[in-house]
């Protein structure tokens, strides 16, 4: 399974970004899929993640404290394995690395990163 991430970029604080992680390499549905950040000189922090185990429909979503209310994950209908972050309301110390993660089949997987940036 490969995750190719797209979207990062530079954006003012304020300003709003929307990320974008696909899975291919599998016709099977993950798990779980979501996303992690890690900022320079700072430990990795979960952003959001989205979980269909054991749900009929929808997800279980989970976000990081620092991002609630600011940021949405959805998984695409159509392509399970395709989600985005919306992220609104940017602030500078939302700049840092972003990474696709996925878990299926007892197994973990993570794309390249994308940088964001929020400056002025």
């Amino acid at each position: 399974v490969q995750l190719q991430a797209s979207g990062g970029g530079l954006v003012q604080p304020g300003g709003s970004l929307r990320l974008s992680c696909a899975a291919s390499g599998t016709s099977l549905s993950l798990d779980v899929m979501g996303w992690y950040r890690q900022a320079p000189g700072k430990e990795r922090e979960l952003v959001a993640v989205i979980s269909y185990q054991g749900f009929a429909s929808g997800g279980r979503t989970t976000y990081g404290d620092s991002v609630k209310g600011r940021f949405t994950i959805s998984r695409d209908n159509a392509e399970k394995n395709t989600v985005s972050l919306q992220m609104n309301d940017l602030k500078p110390e939302d700049t840092a690395v972003y990474y696709c993660n996925a878990v299926g089949w007892g197994r973990a997987f993570e794309g390249q990163g994308t940088q964001v940036t929020v400056s002025s």
